[in-house]
């Protein structure tokens, strides 16, 4: 299986390392691009693209003047180490062993504005970037135009190269419309995490993205290749729902 994963808004900078494994990147170059972009814009540009506070639009201003095409431990950090927020308290990639990261590595990607697509070891530098952001790029009217193509290839080369079957698509809807979907050569599966609440079961935003980072833990710890087994996960609570499921889509519920 592999596991699609959206990054967070926000970012652990600190240079410190625990794991010394690491990868390149896929398209540092088309990275490169937007970030020669990026650095031509004023605080006061960023805050109106990006929709952000000033002190916001300041750091990420100082980001995209720092930002480095060559990519190593003295200036970047592992993905898997870098995001914060409730997906990836949820995953909790420092309990991870080293047989874990390796193996996540051929079997979890995440979506990126700046990057495209990362795997769990590729090095990163410190940015903001959704994908959502409307900024132009050569021919390409915004980062959805800009990525597809690439993205949907990539993740298609990466399906057959580990001989993949299913992909579960634990990625925001923002994010995952991103990828061409009826161009992936594998079965599209996406877990859906609800609550019980006033007599009904709701999607509830922030228990949600934790649900999707406690999903992703379970799958790589566990060396999951089964998507029915995924029915068996049960962290914090949640139980699979079948009355709720339908097609593609496995709702587990709580509460």
């Amino acid at each position: 299986m592999l596991i699609i994963l959206s990054p967070s808004k926000t970012i652990n900078s600190e240079l410190t390392h625990s794991v010394t494994d690491n990868s390149i990147p896929k398209f540092i170059n088309k990275s490169t691009k937007i970030i020669s972009k990026l650095s031509r814009l004023k605080p006061t540009d960023l805050e109106k693209l990006m929709k952000i506070s000033v002190n916001l639009a300041q750091i990420n201003y100082e980001r995209f003047q720092v930002w480095n095409r060559n990519h190593d431990l003295t200036n970047s950090k592992q993905a898997l180490l870098s995001f914060k927020g409730e997906v990836f308290t949820g995953l909790n990639a420092n309990s991870f062993s080293e047989e874990d990261l390796l193996y996540s590595q051929n079997r979890m990607i995440i979506l990126s504005g700046l990057y495209g697509i990362l795997r769990p070891l590729d090095l990163i530098q410190p940015y903001r970037l959704e994908i959502s952001t409307k900024l132009a790029i050569g021919n390409s009217r915004n980062l959805y135009d800009y990525w597809k193509d690439s993205i949907t290839t990539e993740l298609n080369n990466i399906i057959t190269k580990n001989k993949i079957t299913t992909l579960i698509n634990l990625a925001s809807l923002e994010y995952f419309k991103v990828v061409d979907k009826n161009k992936i050569n594998a079965n599209i599966v996406t877990p859906i995490f609800k609550e019980y609440k006033d007599n009904s079961y709701k999607n509830v935003t922030i228990y949600a993205k934790k649900a999707r980072g406690l999903m992703s833990n379970f799958i790589i710890k566990n060396k999951i290749k089964n998507a029915a087994d995924i029915k068996l996960f049960d962290k914090e609570g949640y139980y699979y729902n079948d009355a709720l499921s339908k097609n593609n889509e496995i709702v587990f519920t709580r509460g």
